[in-house]
């Protein structure tokens, strides 16, 4: 079961549910939103001879379902990077996950990693867009250049970096969290798998950092 408190953030007159488990819920739509699950990864270096557990993406598709559960989206819409890289076994599990939840419309917005034919997405009742445009926000994989960002593109919720906040203390510790980042134009999801790293980035003093603790979300 989910435990953790999710932060709620208003943009455009819309609620997002920003969750513990790096996801963010929308209310008014009732829709999930997540970037970077990088399901493939752990068979992909298992496959090159590096010992990683294979319980690990079995974990990431364990609490999607647990999120589904909790929240009963009508629609997912994975922000790129869903499966990494080649077809693996660990494809399979997805399949069997995506039986699971029929009803469920699933999206995914096209990421650098997500390579393998689009027919086997489609197979598993997957829709594939480049872009999404939905109410006042524009989905894509990869942040914009803030320059090519127009009022008529929309509000961008993107992934790919991986975003992380770094927290020091009063001596020289510190501690990276990923986070969710808003800018005024832009924001960037945290990457929902497990195997994935976290890339600081800098801000600006108008920005909204929100830093993700195993069961809650901060303001920072």
């Amino acid at each position: 079961m989910l435990s953790g408190t999710p932060f709620t953030y208003t943009i455009h007159n819309q609620n997002l549910l920003l969750l513990p488990q790096k996801a963010i819920f929308w209310q008014e739509e009732e829709i999930l939103i997540v970037a970077d699950v990088h399901l493939g990864k752990v068979g992909h270096f298992r496959k090159a001879g590096i010992a990683i557990p294979r319980s690990m993406e079995q974990e990431d598709l364990s609490m999607l379902s647990d999120i589904i559960h909790l929240y009963k989206p009508l629609k997912i819409i994975f922000l790129g990077d869903l499966f990494h890289s080649d077809l693996n076994n660990d494809w399979d599990w997805l399949v069997l996950w995506r039986d699971l939840f029929k009803d469920i419309e699933l999206i995914l917005v096209r990421g650098n990693h997500d390579i393998i034919a689009d027919k086997f997405y489609l197979d598993a009742g997957f829709t594939i867009h480049d872009t999404y445009h939905i109410g006042p926000f524009l989905l894509v994989h990869e942040p914009m250049p803030i320059k090519k960002i127009v009022e008529e593109t929309g509000y961008i919720l993107s992934g790919h970096i991986h975003p992380g906040v770094k927290l020091r203390g009063k001596g020289r510790q510190f501690l990276t969290l990923p986070c969710f980042h808003f800018g005024k134009r832009q924001a960037i999801l945290p990457a929902f798998g497990k195997f994935t790293g976290k890339f600081c980035l800098r801000s600006d003093e108008s920005d909204k950092i929100f830093g993700v603790l195993k069961d809650s979300v901060v303001a920072l």
